[in-house]
């Protein structure tokens, strides 16, 4: 009984910081920031086009009956409810892995350069200094991984399960294979520990980013901003010189598009430059794109726990013996040969 009930503490406990924690990625707070931003971008559409302001239409925009009953948003929601347990485990191993690098990386600058000398810097530039490594980094291991599971066949058949949405909704960033999300959790320490290898290598110490919750405070505030309306059907797209800096929602939406000439663009989470970079961006237009959501043709047992926890595993040791040299080639079950890589 002792055991249970530390168990369902931790559990209640890991529900609690992820709802309410001021930094948590899928935070009450940022969710109603979410809301709220929608909301007023809306009103601001219906009353520039001089349409009357009323709070049964406003309701209809934001949450459309087409979303809230597709059998795609139930879906998600038992991905929220599966994944809120086991992300922890995975990025505790990834914190792991996390440490080991960045203690690899600063005796490797030892090794090399010598000893660091003790910083000049006053402790609130060297943190501020850290804290916009440490996000650009993370910014640049999410795009590694989105890269390579868009490019890498067996990569991809894990993560076509978060492609598999028809529809999308703030509960579609749950919708990861855990596979998926190991790989994820394992890159971003790489580059994260690089950066913090680096840092603490240039500063003399360890110098700590500025964080709330745990989490970069520049990623707070990207999550509280608009992070949580990519995935969403309200189109906000940036434009310009904004539009190749940031990934706004409408740069998403057509990431998750069945059209042809948006696979494999807008690989980045909050930021777009590393898109702009490695030539991967496409900049939405400002007028509302028709799009269509999910992958084509839809896969048997799309929206279930077969078809989205187990058939992804027998897909994925297929494509990737299919890359082994000597070994039979065959066409993974569930995969046509026309289908989207």
């Amino acid at each position: 009984m002792e055991f249970l009930w530390a168990a369902l503490k931790r559990n209640f406990d890991h529900l609690t910081n992820v709802l309410f924690s001021v930094g948590s990625e899928f935070s009450i707070n940022s969710l109603l920031c979410a809301l709220a931003i929608a909301a007023t971008f809306l009103i601001w559409q219906r009353l520039r086009r001089g349409r009357r302001l009323r709070l049964p239409a406003l309701l209809r925009a934001l949450f459309p009956r087409r979303i809230l009953r597709s059998p795609s948003t139930v879906a998600d929601f038992g991905f929220c409810l599966f994944n809120t347990f086991v992300y922890g485990g995975i990025f505790g191993l990834a914190a792991i892995s996390y440490q080991f690098l960045t203690n690899g990386v600063l005796d490797g600058l030892v090794a090399v350069f010598g000893k660091p000398a003790p910083s000049t810097w006053p402790v609130w530039a060297s943190r501020s200094a850290i804290t916009v490594m440490m996000f650009l980094a993370y910014e640049l291991g999410y795009w590694i991984d989105h890269y390579l599971k868009h490019r890498v066949p067996f990569l991809w058949e894990l993560h076509k399960v978060h492609h598999s949405a028809e529809v999308l909704t703030p509960l579609t960033t749950f919708r990861m294979h855990p596979l998926d999300t190991y790989v994820f959790g394992n890159i971003l320490a790489v580059t994260a520990a690089i950066a913090n290898g680096v840092g603490a290598y240039m500063f003399g110490d360890t110098t700590y980013q500025y964080v709330l919750s745990g989490n970069n405070i520049i990623l707070v505030v990207f999550i509280h901003a608009y992070v949580h309306l990519q995935h969403t059907h309200v189109w906000i797209a940036f434009r310009g010189v904004l539009g190749r800096l940031f990934i706004s929602p409408a740069h998403h939406q057509v990431h998750h598009s069945t059209n042809p000439i948006h696979f494999n663009k807008n690989l980045g989470s909050c930021l777009a430059i590393w898109d702009w970079l490695f030539g991967t961006l496409h900049v939405p237009s400002k007028a509302p794109e028709k799009l269509t959501f999910g992958v084509e043709p839809s896969e048997a047992g799309a929206h279930t726990i077969t078809g989205e926890f187990i058939a992804p595993f027998g897909r994925s040791f297929a494509a990737l013996a299919a890359m082994i040299p000597g070994l039979p080639r065959r066409t993974p079950p569930l995969i046509a040969d026309n289908e989207r890589s």
